[in-house]
């Protein structure tokens, strides 16, 4: 079951991105894929955590840049279209942390 988990969540933080991108913005594909890469920078609010990795805590609401505060501004980001995709790209993250909750 863990290997399941590890395969959904990484294929949800790299492929489906890519996917997404391809889809939604063919013409610049590949310049989007990055941004949703690079978005997973936000993930270095869990160096902020005692223990910094457990796999069996949620990060929703418990790290920083996951919490339901950070969910709302990435929310209001999706209003102006210059910060839309870097608003997608951080709320398809927290949907997968969200998803990844679900599994423990």
């Amino acid at each position: 079951m863990e290997i399941l988990r590890f395969i959904s969540h990484y294929g949800m933080h790299f492929l489906v991105p890519g996917i997404i991108a391809y889809i939604f913005y063919s013409a610049k594909w590949k310049k989007v894929w990055l941004i949703f890469i690079l978005t997973m920078l936000i993930d270095l609010d869990h160096l902020l955590a005692v223990p910094f990795f457990d796999a069996t805590r949620c990060s929703i609401n418990f790290h920083p840049l996951h919490s339901y505060y950070a969910i709302a501004l990435y929310t209001l980001l999706l209003i102006p279209s210059k910060t839309r995709v870097i608003a997608i790209a951080l709320l398809f993250h927290m949907l997968t942390d969200y998803i990844d909750c679900f599994w423990l």
